[in-house]
């Protein structure tokens, strides 16, 4: 198994609004969509598409949300053996996605807070080239996460969010830092955990043990922060296309970026591979819809030089 995904998993009921609405306002809905949804739950399927072996382990209920959750990660590929069905209602996050693409989200954790690893599902984590990780709202789920990096050294692709760069201090994630591979954040994310934007932000995650950090920067690409006999940084441009809805981006990215890992390609061939995943999903509304097949990411890198 190459890639195992430890995250939550949600229905996405997106909304997309002319604008956001002030406190009292009433603002007409242009067009609404139900899609599958969990920040690592949309990167482990990006990497099914791209060709990768993946697996899920995650918790739904046993409602049509949850069936309809484990039937698209099977429709990609995935393997649900280690997605529990529990007594509680599926996690759902409501979106609301503007003219411009801008989101807002509002989340009910439901199953997710219930997340939990049998000894079988436990072993085929341990057994995982990669393992990614990404926010749980609840605490179990959290320390489900910090327990197996205690095992999964130099393993872990760490994807905090908001959720965790928001509310949770630095303390609190230096397991999941230690044991990352990479960690993905944006520049928000990454002034919420280290109170530096650039460089130097990067620099103290990776002092404290990430063997390298992918920041995000919209417009503005990505830049790559890493140790080899110094610190080294290289910087990526984005892939210009048309900004229909930037849920899923950041998943979107970390697919990209972890098929280059996989395929033991440079710190900047992967970025570029995940700036381009990333462009793809943009164009379309939802966080999987427009994500590439391996055909296509080959061929982007072909164009690039990168093969």
């Amino acid at each position: 198994m190459h890639v195992v995904g430890v995250g939550a998993l949600n229905v996405d009921r997106m909304y997309v609004v002319e604008r956001f609405a002030a406190p009292g306002e009433e603002v007409r809905v242009l067009r609404s969509e139900q899609s599958a949804g969990g920040s690592a739950a949309n990167t482990i399927a990006g990497l099914a598409r791209l060709g990768v072996s993946t697996a899920f382990v995650g918790a739904v209920g046993r409602d049509a949300e949850g069936d309809f959750l484990v039937d698209e990660l099977r429709r990609e590929g995935v393997d649900t053996g280690c997605v529990a069905r529990v007594d509680a209602p599926t996690g759902v996050v409501v979106a609301l996605v503007d003219s411009k693409g801008e989101r807002c989200l509002y989340v009910h954790p439901g199953a997710n807070d219930e997340v939990s690893l049998s000894d079988s599902c436990r072993a085929y984590v341990m057994d995982a080239e990669i393992v990614h990780m990404s926010s749980f709202v609840g605490e179990r789920g959290f320390e489900l996460q910090r327990e197996l990096c205690d095992a999964l050294a130099g393993r872990v692709s760490f994807a905090p969010g908001m959720l965790y760069a928001r509310d949770r201090c630095l303390v609190e994630l230096r397991d999941f830092i230690a044991a990352s591979r990479v960690v993905f954040v944006n520049e928000s994310e990454l002034f919420h955990l280290t109170g530096n934007r650039g460089r130097r932000g990067a620099e103290m995650l990776v002092e404290l043990g990430a063997g390298m950090v992918a920041v995000t920067r919209g417009a503005d690409g990505c830049t790559v922060v890493w140790e080899d006999d110094g610190v080294r940084e290289v910087s990526v441009p984005a892939v210009s296309t048309e900004v229909v809805d930037t849920t899923g981006a950041g998943d979107a990215f970390a697919a990209g970026f972890l098929y280059g890992l996989l395929r033991e390609l440079s710190p900047e061939a992967c970025a570029a591979l995940g700036n381009f995943v990333a462009s793809r999903c943009i164009s379309r509304l939802g966080a999987r819809n427009g994500l590439p097949d391996e055909d296509e990411a080959l061929e982007f890198l072909e164009s690039q030089g990168f093969l």
